[in-house]
C-alpha cells in the first residue's frame, strides 16, 4: 500500500463526524393543548429532549398528554397546590430510565425530575427543575446539592434546565449561592439573554447549567413562540463521532402479509391445554397470554434497523397550521412590544 493510499485509508476510518444533541426548555405556563404548537415552533429538526416547567398538570393528566414521536420520560406534578410541576419528554429513538429522586422534592420548594441515557458514546443525566418565587430558597439549595451529589460521576454529562426563579441579569446573594454550589462540580449558567419580558420587566430567570469542558462546541438560542409569557431556550451541542450523524439504530417487529397465516395457523394448532386446565381466572389469563405472546414473538421477529434522523415526520403538521403558528408568534412580539388592550385582544 503506498503512502496516498494509506493516507486516504486512514483519514476514512479515523475521521470523525459531527453528531447534535438538542435540548429544548420552557416554563410553558400550562401545558394543556400546546404540545402541538411546541412541535410546530421546531418543525422539522425536532429536539432529543424536550424540559417543561409550570406543567400545571395532576399525575393522572400528565400520564395521557401524549407529545408525538416523543415518550414522557419522567415527570413531578404537585398534589396539594395549584399550578407547578415539571416534566422531561424524550424522542422515541432513544432509551432512558427515570431518577428516582421524587423524595427530595416539595411543592413551591423544589419541584425536580431526572431522567439518564446514552446517546451514542456520550452517558448523560438531564435534570429539570422548578421553585416558585415563594418557595424556600434555602431548602431548594439543600435538596438540590443531595441530587446532585446522588447523581455525580466523572464519565457522566449533567445538563440542568429549568426555571429557578433566580434573575442572573443582576447579582444578587442567592445567584452567588446557587453558582457557588453548581461551579463546585463545573457546573455554569450559559444563558445571556432575557427569557422572561413582561411590560417594563426584563427578566432571565430560566436557566440551562452545563460542564463546558466536557462539551465545548454548542450554543444556546432563544426561541419566541407565545406560548407562555417566558421564552423558550433550545441548547445545541455538537461533538465528534466514528459513527454515521445522519441515522439511528431502531429495533421494529417485521409485519408483512406472509406471516400473518403462520400466526393464525400455530394458533389454531397451540392445545391451549394449558390455559383451561387451571381453575383460578387470573392464572388461566396469565397462561393464556404466555402462550399468545410466545406464538406472536415467534412469527414476527425483531430486528435492527437504522434510520436517518429526520425521517419521521408529522402527517398532520401542514403548511397552514406553519403559517398559523408563524403569525401567532408575529402577534405576540407585538404585543409584547406594545401591551395595549387592543393588542391584547388581537392576541388572543
Amino acid at each position: 500500500m503506498d503512502l496516498d493510499n494509506k493516507q486516504r485509508y486512514k483519514e476514512r476510518y479515523t475521521s470523525k463526524s459531527t453528531r447534535y444533541i438538542k435540548v429544548y426548555n420552557q416554563n410553558i405556563r400550562g401545558l394543556g393543548m400546546k404540545s402541538g404548537e411546541i412541535l410546530g415552533h421546531l418543525y422539522p429538526d425536532y429536539p432529543q429532549v424536550l424540559c417543561l416547567t409550570e406543567l400545571h398538570l395532576r399525575k393522572p393528566q400528565i400520564k395521557h398528554k401524549t407529545i408525538e414521536n416523543y415518550s414522557l420520560g419522567t415527570y413531578y406534578c404537585r398534589e396539594n397546590y395549584e399550578k407547578g410541576g415539571v416534566a422531561i419528554y424524550i424522542h422515541q429513538s432513544i432509551q432512558s430510565s427515570k431518577v428516582s429522586i421524587d423524595k427530595y422534592c416539595k411543592e413551591k420548594d423544589i419541584e425536580i425530575c431526572a431522567i439518564k441515557f446514552t446517546y451514542h458514546e456520550l452517558k448523560i443525566s438531564i435534570i429539570t427543575l422548578y421553585r416558585s418565587p415563594t418557595g424556600n430558597f434555602d431548602f431548594f439549595l439543600c435538596n438540590l446539592e443531595i441530587v446532585l451529589q446522588k447523581l455525580y460521576n466523572s464519565t457522566l454529562h449533567i445538563i440542568i434546565c429549568g426555571d429557578i426563579n433566580v434573575c442572573y441579569r443582576v447579582e444578587s446573594e442567592r445567584k452567588k449561592q446557587l453558582d457557588n454550589l453548581l461551579h463546585s462540580l463545573n457546573l455554569t449558567s450559559i444563558i445571556t439573554f432575557p427569557t422572561r419580558v413582561q411590560n417594563n420587566s426584563v427578566t432571565t430567570i430560566d436557566n440551562i447549567y452545563i460542564d463546558p469542558s466536557k462539551f465545548e462546541d454548542y450554543s444556546v438560542i432563544p426561541i419566541l413562540n407565545g406560548l407562555s409569557d417566558h421564552d423558550a431556550q433550545l441548547l445545541t451541542i455538537r461533538y465528534k463521532t466514528f459513527h454515521d450523524p445522519g441515522r439511528n439504530l431502531l429495533t421494529i417487529r417485521k409485519f408483512d402479509t406472509y406471516l400473518i397465516p403462520e400466526l393464525i395457523n400455530k394458533l389454531n394448532n397451540e392445545s391451549w391445554d394449558n390455559v383451561f386446565n387451571k381453575e383460578d381466572i387470573n392464572e388461566m389469563f396469565n397462561s393464556f397470554l404466555n402462550d399468545y405472546l410466545r406464538i406472536f414473538n415467534s412469527c414476527f421477529l425483531l430486528q435492527t434497523v437504522t434510520v436517518k434522523n429526520n425521517s419521521i415526520k408529522s402527517k398532520w403538521f401542514t403548511k397552514g397550521i406553519k403559517i398559523s403558528c408563524d403569525n401567532k408568534r408575529k402577534l405576540h412580539l407585538s404585543y409584547r412590544q406594545n401591551p395595549n388592550e387592543e393588542a391584547n385582544r388581537h392576541y388572543w
